[in-house]
């Protein structure tokens, strides 16, 4: 497979009318959102089938949030 570089991909859709620009704007656009509701799906079903395996416990609203604020005072 031929790659290009950014640079080549962006003078080549210049070279488009706008119409065509919006258009695989709109493509690209929809392509990312389906890919990342791809890998959400896979996720959860990663995360469901741990859970099912017993590798997760049951937790309260107030432990989960606990901890998540933890990791986020860990990121900043």
């Amino acid at each position: 497979m031929n790659t290009i570089s950014l640079d080549e991909a962006l003078e080549t859709v210049m070279q488009l009318p706008p119409e065509q620009q919006e258009m695989l704007i709109d493509i690209v656009r929809h392509r990312q959102i389906e890919r990342r509701r791809q890998e959400i799906a896979e996720d959860a079903q990663q995360s469901l089938a741990a859970y099912q395996a017993g590798e997760y416990q049951p937790q309260s609203a107030v432990q989960v949030i606990r901890e998540l604020r933890l990791g986020l005072d860990e990121v900043y």
